[in-house]
């Protein structure tokens, strides 16, 4: 069995897929990291979901999401101005991925009530985890950004982080809905007074 540690980048640097060393923070390694996060999220929220029948077709689109996560991981380890193309065709991300996002958004969308106002995250812990690895998501949007502007990256991975974070949301929403757990309502200028007087 491979050991776990490998000693090989205890300098501060790793291998990008190409077989090239890069430092730990580059923006490789930055945006692949991210991703893992998000990835992890994703698993924190799957944990917390009822075993109701209701949630098995949003645990099992989790799940598929975890996999196309890996594969955009692989992805970034692969510039395309270091990579050879039998590597660059190899760890090619396709749209069809992202096509399948918009069709369960548009999915859920149709069955939750319109949203006229902002809310926060919460609710049932799995649809607030949810919301944890929304903003994940994002971050690792930015991060892959950079890559995409130089050609490092398929266009397709940056679209897809960017309909991943709606996804995550409107699933969320969604969650709550089939837990009947209720979401909190945004509220400007919330009276921080009341407050201040309530712990007096």
């Amino acid at each position: 069995m491979v050991k776990i540690y490998t000693k090989t980048g205890d300098q501060g640097q790793t291998s990008l897929f190409t077989g090239h060393r890069v430092p730990k923070n580059s923006h490789y390694m930055e945006a692949i990291g991210t991703v893992d996060e998000c990835n992890s999220a994703i698993g924190a929220a799957i944990s917390l979901l009822p075993s109701d029948q209701k949630f098995r077709q949003v645990k099992e689109e989790l799940e598929f999401i975890q996999h196309a996560l890996f594969d955009i991981g692989a992805a970034l380890a692969t510039p395309r101005s270091l990579a050879s193309t039998p590597k660059i065709s190899k760890t090619r991300f396709d749209s069809e991925e992202i096509t399948l996002l918009e069709k369960w958004i548009d999915k859920m969308d149709g069955a939750l009530p319109k949203l006229t106002y902002f809310i926060l995250p919460g609710g049932h812990p799995a649809s607030a985890l949810l919301h944890l690895a929304r903003s994940i998501c994002r971050r690792s949007e930015r991060e892959a950004y950079p890559l995409a502007q130089n050609a490092d990256v398929s266009e397709n991975v940056l679209v897809y982080l960017n309909r991943l974070s709606d996804y995550l949301f409107v699933l969320s929403r969604y969650v709550n809905l089939l837990s009947g757990s209720e979401e909190t309502r945004w509220e400007h200028n919330k009276d921080t007074q009341a407050m201040l007087a309530e712990k007096s």
